[in-house]
């Protein structure tokens, strides 16, 4: 068995008495505003470490989405998604009429957004490349990148 490292998104901020409770069960590390916390569980895989730790903290956090750290050997980013109720009824209603099973779905669903979103950001950039050179020199370009970066200066 090896350890994974997992993170948990939150639905709201921890409470510090929260926090201690639930690092009781499981230990925890937590992000400065406490909406985000790493945990590192032992299992045999990514799937089963996700389970594991949904079922230790389910009732004792506001958990939303936790995913492994680390990519999947298949280099995928593991999800366990709490789904309420009705989402879930949602989600088992659109997977039959798409003659699929339910993780399948969301699975499928989830890849087809994110390359949606990663083209979009592809275009987003083309657009405003193609608006920078024509304003902008070839080495005032470069030499401003080469700025940007060099100073760790956030992005317009």
């Amino acid at each position: 068995m090896t350890h994974h490292a997992l993170e948990i998104t939150l639905t709201r901020a921890l409470t510090s008495a929260e926090f201690h409770q639930a690092a009781r069960t499981v230990p925890l590390a937590a992000n400065p505003d406490a909406t985000r916390l790493m945990a590192l569980v032992r299992a045999k895989t990514p799937h089963l470490a996700l389970h594991r730790l949904h079922r230790q903290l389910d009732t004792v956090l506001p958990i939303d989405v936790i995913t492994t750290h680390y990519p999947a050997p298949q280099n995928h980013t593991l999800l366990n998604i709490a789904f309420t109720p009705a989402a879930h009824e949602a989600v088992r209603r659109a997977a039959r009429t798409h003659g699929q099973s339910p993780h399948t779905y969301v699975e499928q669903t989830l890849t087809q957004a994110l390359a949606r979103q990663s083209r979009h950001e592809a275009d987003y950039l083309d657009l405003a490349l193609h608006a920078l050179l024509a304003r902008t020199s070839t080495p005032q370009l470069l030499t401003a990148l080469g700025r940007a970066l060099t100073t760790g200066a956030p992005p317009c």
